[in-house]
Parts: structure tokens; C-alpha cells; sequence
């Protein structure tokens, strides 16, 4: 089982510019040492607007593992972790059925925006449970993933191996690979992890078809759940999400990357989950709490939709002239 990475005080990045406006003014919001939870108190910088009359209020974490240890981070630990709360997946490729049941029903959202049998590309695709559902109501599936171990596991999943990359967006575009262009890509619990996601979205934007959507997930940081946890949210997960978004902020990622929003909601933005699950979030509110709900773990299998609406379901398609 895995466990997460060690940072290494040596090479840890602490000097992050905010992604939006280019500012290192920063205020602590929440601290576990080494690790901090800041917002940005920039103004407009190198071009992300004005932000707030606090400055931008981009939240993000500091400091970032050195870029080698951050990549290797989603190699076979990641999706095997002994310690899931905090780190990667207690057992990713155990718990594929209640992950394409999620899947599903993000499904109509897409097909809502962009109707099957069109071209998508499923980004950070892992072991193909979104594809899988996708492909299921009737698109012409494609997908990238970084683990090679994952990235095989989509193939075999599919039966149709040559349909998945084992790299990155980038490679997409200059190797114009499967055909190069596509009517719909979907990012689901990624953009958060991307070092430069104005760029990585620029990316997808040159690779979307005329009348191409982008629909993407990440968390909403200004949620009440998220305020009410503090410290203890469960998607502060330091070593592998680096920006956490709100309402307010997304739009701006989306505009500096050449989008124009269509819609957001945490509508369908829950997700199906195990009993062990929960069992393994309660732990991070208190250790006590999970001791309390282990008694779950005896009812086997069964599972449960949940949504606490501090997520976000975004659709957005290339502004004019962009």
C-alpha cells in the first residue's frame, strides 16, 4: 500500500506566484506545517482582473513538491494508499463499479451541452471509469493518463487500447494524436492538480473542435461545507491539490485560458461511495469519529450517493476570437 510522499525541505517550491494574477502576496489561511492553506491578496497583476476588494482571493497551498516528485506522485501509490484521507485512493480499481455509477449520471450533463456520438477526450482518464460511461451513451471515446499503470488499465477496460495515451495533454497537441481535434474534453478532479491550469486550459481550448465544450469538475473552496470543516475539508489534500477554486475565481481561470462560461452547479457534483469510505473521511474531521462509524465497515459492499455541494460541475466553450 502506498503512502504519501516525504517533502523534501531541500527542493520544495515556496515561491508560487498565484496562477491568476501573477502576485506572491499572500495571507495564511489555515496552517499544518510544513503545509499552508493562503489566499491571494494581489490585485490585478499580469492580468487576472481585479479580484476582490481583498486583492484576488485565490486559495491555494504552499509550499509544492519539486516537480519530478510531484509527477511520479500518481504512479501506482497514488491509486493504492494506506492512508486515502490525507493521500491518493484507498484501492481506486476496487471500487469501479460505484465510480461508473458516478459517471453516469455526470453523463448528462454532457450530453445535455453536446449530444452523442460525438469526439470527446477524457483527461486524467485513470483506469477509464468515466470513459466507460461515456462510451456507454454513445460517445467516441478517447482518453490521456499519466500512470502507465492506469493508463493500461483503460485499455484492457475499453478493448481498445489505441485509444488511450499514457502522457500528458501537451502531447495531444503536438503529436495531433487521434486526429487532433475533439467536439468535447472532460477534466474530472483535475485541474485542481495542474501546476499551470491556465495554460493546461489553453491547451484543451486549441484542441476543441468548432462548437467544442470543455466540462470539467474541481472543488469549490467558498462552500459552506469547506468553511465549516476548516482545516479538517477533506480536499485539502497538500502534497497533490495545489489551487482550490470558488464561484468567483473559476470564471477568471476560464477568461485568462480563452473561455466564456456556460454554467456551473454542484448539481451531480457528488459521487457514489462505499461505507469505508466514509468510515476513512470521518477520520479526518477527528480520529475518534472514525473509530465511532468503523462499525460501518461490517455492512460489506453497500454504498451510498452523497454530495455536500462543495464541488463544482463546469461547462464553458471558447470565447469569440479566442
Amino acid at each position: 500500500m502506498g503512502t504519501a510522499p516525504v517533502l523534501d525541505a531541500t527542493t520544495a517550491r515556496y515561491d508560487i506566484a498565484c496562477c491568476l494574477c501573477g502576485s506572491r502576496e499572500r495571507v495564511v489561511v489555515h496552517e499544518k506545517p510544513p503545509f499552508q492553506i493562503v489566499r491571494c491578496t494581489g490585485g490585478s497583476g499580469s492580468g487576472g482582473g481585479s479580484g476582490t476588494a481583498s486583492g484576488c482571493g485565490l486559495v491555494y497551498t504552499v509550499p509544492w513538491l519539486d516537480r519530478a516528485a510531484l509527477r511520479a506522485m500518481y504512479q501506482r501509490d497514488y491509486w493504492k494508499s494506506d492512508a486515502a484521507k490525507d493521500f491518493g485512493y484507498t484501492d481506486y480499481v476496487a471500487d469501479e463499479a460505484l465510480y461508473v455509477r458516478t459517471f453516469r449520471m455526470r453523463s448528462e450533463l454532457v450530453a445535455r451541452h453536446k449530444a452523442p456520438p460525438a469526439k470527446l477526450l477524457d483527461v486524467g482518464c485513470a483506469a477509464g471509469f468515466a470513459l466507460t460511461a461515456l462510451r456507454e451513451r454513445g460517445y467516441d471515446v478517447h482518453g490521456v493518463e499519466l500512470s502507465a499503470e492506469m493508463a493500461a488499465l483503460a485499455g484492457q477496460r475499453l478493448a481498445a487500447p489505441e485509444r488511450i495515451h499514457c502522457g500528458i495533454l501537451d502531447d495531444v497537441e503536438q503529436r495531433a494524436l487521434f486526429g487532433g481535434k475533439f467536439d468535447v474534453i472532460t477534466l474530472f478532479d483535475v485541474v485542481e492538480h495542474i501546476e499551470d491550469p491556465v495554460a493546461f486550459l489553453a491547451t484543451a481550448r486549441r484542441l476543441l473542435a468548432p462548437g467544442g465544450i470543455l466540462v470539467f469538475e474541481t472543488q469549490n473552496v467558498a462552500s459552506l461545507f469547506a468553511r465549516l470543516m476548516g482545516l479538517s475539508w477533506q480536499h485539502y489534500k497538500f502534497q497533490e491539490h495545489l489551487w482550490h477554486f470558488d464561484p468567483k475565481t473559476m470564471p477568471r481561470l476560464l477568461q485568462k485560458a480563452g473561455f466564456e462560461l456556460v454554467e456551473w452547479s454542484p448539481r451531480r457534483g457528488g459521487k457514489h461511495v462505499s461505507l469505508r469510505f466514509l468510515v476513512e473521511r470521518a477520520g479526518r474531521v477527528h480520529p475518534w469519529l472514525s473509530k465511532l462509524l468503523a462499525p460501518l465497515r461490517l455492512l460489506g459492499n453497500r454504498s451510498l450517493y452523497v454530495n455536500v455541494f462543495d464541488e463544482m460541475l463546469v461547462v464553458a466553450r471558447p470565447a469569440a476570437g479566442a
